[in-house]
C-alpha cells in the first residue's frame, strides 16, 4: 500500500462450480493447499530486489516457463516480474500486486501477502483452457509512487489497452476478512466478486482507504482500464498502526482469513473468464 468459510480439503483439490444459469459449463480451479500458500508468504524477507527474484522463482516453480519475464523499469533499479497464462482470445485480465516494502517494515501484509499469492493463482487457473489471457504482474516500487505500475501502463499500446478487460489488484491481505475499495472499483467487476463471495458463503465488504493512500490499480484507471482492488485494511488495523511500521509482521496476520481470501479470489478470477465474455447488460455498468 502506498501511504497518502470456504474450505477445500486435500492436496491440490479441484473445484467444479456452476455460478448461475447463464453458464453452459462449470468453472474449474485447482486450489493450492494451505501449507504451500503459507510457505510462500513466509518467504517475505530480504531486499526489494531479493523479493522480486524470489517471486520470479516462485512463478518458475509452478510451471511458468517461456511466459515468465521481467520488465526493466525506468526510475527503478528493480524490474517488474511478469508471468503470462495464454488464453484462446486476445482479451486480457491483468492480476497485479506490488512486492516492494518500505525500509521501516518487514512488509508482510503490505504487500508480500498479495505478491506471494500470484503464483498460486497461476497454479489454480492453468488446469483448464481460458478465453482470456491472464497476465500476472509483481510490481516494483509501488511505495515510491506507483513507479512499476505507472511504467507498465505507459508502455501499453492502444491495442493492449483496448484488449484489457480488467485489472485486479491485490494489496495488503490477511489483516481482516476480504475487503474491496468500493469507491474506486469498476461496478461490474465488484458485482462479480460479490456474486462469487455469496455463492461460496465468504464474507466481503467495501472499505475505502482514500485517506490512507493509493495503490497500483489507479495507474490503470488513468487509461480507463476497469479495475478493482482487493485488500484487508480496516479502521482497526489503522488504529494499530500496522502498515509501514515494525508491526507489519507475520504475527499481525490472520492466516485463516488470508487463506479464505486466496480461495475467493482464485474462484473469482476463473469466474471472470466467463463473466467478462458476456455483454455488459449481464452485469452492472462500468464506472
Amino acid at each position: 500500500m502506498e501511504r497518502n468459510s470456504f474450505f477445500c480439503p486435500g492436496i491440490g483439490c479441484l473445484l467444479a462450480l456452476s455460478l448461475g444459469s447463464a453458464w453452459s459449463q462449470d468453472i474449474r480451479v485447482s486450489l493450492v493447499p494451505r501449507d504451500k500458500v503459507e510457505g510462500r508468504l513466509r518467504e517475505y524477507s530480504g531486499t526489494n530486489a531479493e523479493r522480486g527474484a524470489r517471486l520470479r522463482q516462485m512463478f518458475a516453480d509452478v510451471g511458468c516457463g517461456e511466459q515468465l519475464s521481467i520488465q526493466l523499469v525506468k526510475q527503478s533499479k528493480v524490474p517488474n516480474v511478469m508471468c503470462v497464462l495464454p488464453g484462446t482470445t486476445d482479451r486480457t485480465i491483468i492480476v497485479g500486486a506490488h512486492f516492494d516494502r518500505v525500509s521501516t517494515s518487514d512488509g508482510v501484509a503490505d504487500n508480500w501477502s498479495g505478491a506471494s499469492l500470484l503464483p498460486s493463482f497461476y497454479a489454480a487457473l492453468k488446469i483448464d483452457p481460458r478465453r482470456h489471457t491472464y497476465v500476472f504482474i509483481g510490481f516494483t516500487d509501488e511505495e515510491m509512487g506507483l513507479v512499476g505500475s505507472r511504467f507498465y501502463v505507459r508502455t501499453m499500446t492502444p491495442a493492449q489497452v483496448a484488449g484489457t478487460a480488467a485489472m485486479i489488484n491485490l494489496d495488503t491481505l490477511g489483516l481482516a476478512p476480504t475487503e474491496v475499495w468500493s469507491h474506486r472499483a469498476d461496478k461490474r467487476l465488484m458485482l462479480a466478486l460479490v456474486r462469487v463471495a455469496d455463492y461460496l458463503a465468504v464474507p466481503i465488504s467495501g472499505v475505502n482507504f482514500e485517506q490512507v493512500g493509493s495503490t497500483d490499480s489507479e495507474s490503470f484507471h488513468a487509461r480507463k482500464i476497469p479495475r478493482l482492488t482487493i485488500h484487508s485494511i480496516t479502521q482497526k488495523s489503522e488504529n494499530a498502526m500496522i502498515l509501514h511500521t515494525k508491526k507489519d509482521k507475520l504475527s499481525a496476520m490472520n492466516l485463516d482469513q488470508y487463506y479464505e481470501t486466496y480461495h475467493l479470489v482464485a474462484v473469482y478470477l476463473a469466474y471472470l473468464d466467463h463473466y467478462l465474455s458476456l455483454p455488459e447488460s449481464a452485469g452492472a455498468a462500468t464506472d
